[in-house]
């Protein structure tokens, strides 16, 4: 008899829900993480900390208040490292001690340490003294998440040149930042500093920033981060980091010779696997350490299975979550629907962007005829409360049956108000239904109801030339 049912490598979003949802079905279960990293990169340095910070930011700075108060309107004059940290660090303990909680009551062995393969059912787990404890199991779930990748030609020396995971140790808060890559990492910290007050150059290869992206709410965020200072360098490359003694300068492939005082890295992310002892399971990873797997989530290993950032797209938390307890479910032979294939997208810059279902591009390639129905923030009674005059809401209609394609936020809230949108369109709903539906008012969901009338009206003006 093995010692557990499903043992589980990683504690994040992906691990945490495997567990616990094995737990729920009666299972013995076990979950191995280091001490110092429970709750995974999730939390101790990925989406937790990063989003704290952000809010951190935003209400340090005042940001968003001056469109009431005046542009020269701050909380905190002299905002420091410090002041961001404490509410980082904060929010960090809280919610390890969440996840310790929720592994406690469900009666899961947390097993502390750095887990390895040494056979297909076979764990061996190497505690911080080094001593190596093994364990075996029916069905193992990998969850171990990734690290930031690092270019072999950088140098990191994690002060002066960093990877994302560096910015929540930078000693001060700089004044001129270069950021290599505009995928949503890089320009999620971009806006960050560049709300803080640092001088931000953003350096990408590609043509545009955030290309999976609604083009028209792409186009809204960079015209809002140029109004913080940030400055774009698309179609180039970084040939190489020069690095002195009060600073680093940023050298182009073009030439140009940026300065510095901290030029952060974000070149995606790493699969943690290349120490996971995969081949003696019989397994192996791809050139970025991502781990192939089927529709259940198992890998050509039929008892092992691999959820969350480790499997690659789409890489989200919320995914992740979802990923962990299905691969249970069907590990312990128990039904459980799919996840539902409208996910919502949630970016965390400032101001956000968040999507549901397909873009403008998509349909037009695709030839399916569709009207936009579209709301601005400056528009509603909440818009001008809050002083958001920029946001806007925009919906992507079936011209055919009425049905909503697409909806993609840019604004305040934007990460919630997107569930309403996902919810209908989920449920098979129609453009109708939010023209007849009543919302709070003043409220900034309104913009669902205005967007839909937009919509239905542009229809309507069609159908009255066809009659």
């Amino acid at each position: 008899m093995n010692d557990f049912d499903v043992l589980v490598l990683g504690s994040g979003p992906g691990g945490q829900r495997a567990a616990i949802a094995a737990a729920k079905l009666g299972r013995r279960v076990a979950i191995v993480d280091r001490a110092t990293m429970i709750g995974g990169v999730c939390i101790n340095t990925g989406t937790i900390p990063s989003k704290t910070l952000r809010e951190a930011v935003l209400y340090l700075t005042g940001l968003n208040q001056r469109e009431l108060y005046g542009q020269s309107y701050r909380v905190k004059d002299d905002i420091t490292v410090a002041d961001l940290g404490m509410r980082t660090r904060h929010v960090i303990g809280r919610e390890i001690d969440v996840v310790r909680s929720q592994l406690a009551r469900n009666h899961i062995t947390t097993l502390s340490g750095h887990g390895r393969f040494t056979g297909p059912h076979s764990i061996t787990v190497e505690d911080v003294d080094g001593r190596a404890h093994d364990y075996t199991a029916d069905k193992i779930v990998i969850a171990t998440g990734t690290r930031p990748a690092r270019p072999a030609t950088v140098e990191f020396d994690d002060r002066t040149v960093i990877d994302s995971d560096g910015i929540i140790h930078l000693d001060r808060i700089p004044e001129t930042m270069v950021v290599v890559g505009a995928g949503v990492i890089g320009i999620e910290y971009a806006s960050m500093f560049a709300a803080l007050g640092s001088k931000v150059t953003v350096v990408e290869r590609r043509d545009r920033m955030l290309e999976f992206c609604d083009l028209e709410i792409v186009e809204a965020l960079k015209y809002h981060l140029r109004d913080l200072a940030v400055t774009f360098r698309f179609r180039e490359a970084v040939a190489s980091v020069e690095r002195h003694a009060r600073g680093a300068i940023a050298v182009l492939e073009s030439g140009k010779r940026i300065p510095a005082d901290t030029v952060m890295y974000s070149a995606g992310r790493q699969g943690m696997t290349d120490d996971l002892g995969l081949a003696a399971a019989g397994l192996d990873a791809d050139h970025r350490g991502r781990i192939k797997v089927d529709d259940d989530y198992r890998t050509e290993v039929p008892h092992i299975y691999a959820v969350g950032d480790v499997i690659g797209f789409p890489s989200l938390a919320a995914t992740s979550m979802e990923q962990g307890r299905l691969a249970a479910h069907h590990a312990c032979g128990e039904p459980v629907s799919d996840i539902h294939e409208i996910q919502p997208i949630g970016i965390y810059t400032i101001p956000e962007i968040s999507f549901a279902g397909r873009t403008e591009d998509e349909l037009t390639e695709a030839k399916i005829p569709f009207e936009v129905g579209v709301s601005r923030y400056r528009e509603l009674a909440r818009g001008q409360i809050i002083g958001d005059s920029y946001g806007m809401l925009k919906l992507l209609v079936s011209s055919e049956d009425r049905s909503l394609l697409g909806v993609h936020v840019f604004g305040t809230n934007a990460t919630e108000l997107v569930h309403i949108g996902q919810t209908v369109m989920g449920l098979g709903g129609t453009v109708d239904y939010l023209v007849n539906a009543v919302f709070n008012y003043p409220t900034l969901a309104e913009s669902y109801k205005v967007a839909a009338l937009d919509a239905t009206n542009k229809m309507r003006h069609i159908a009255r030339l066809v009659d």
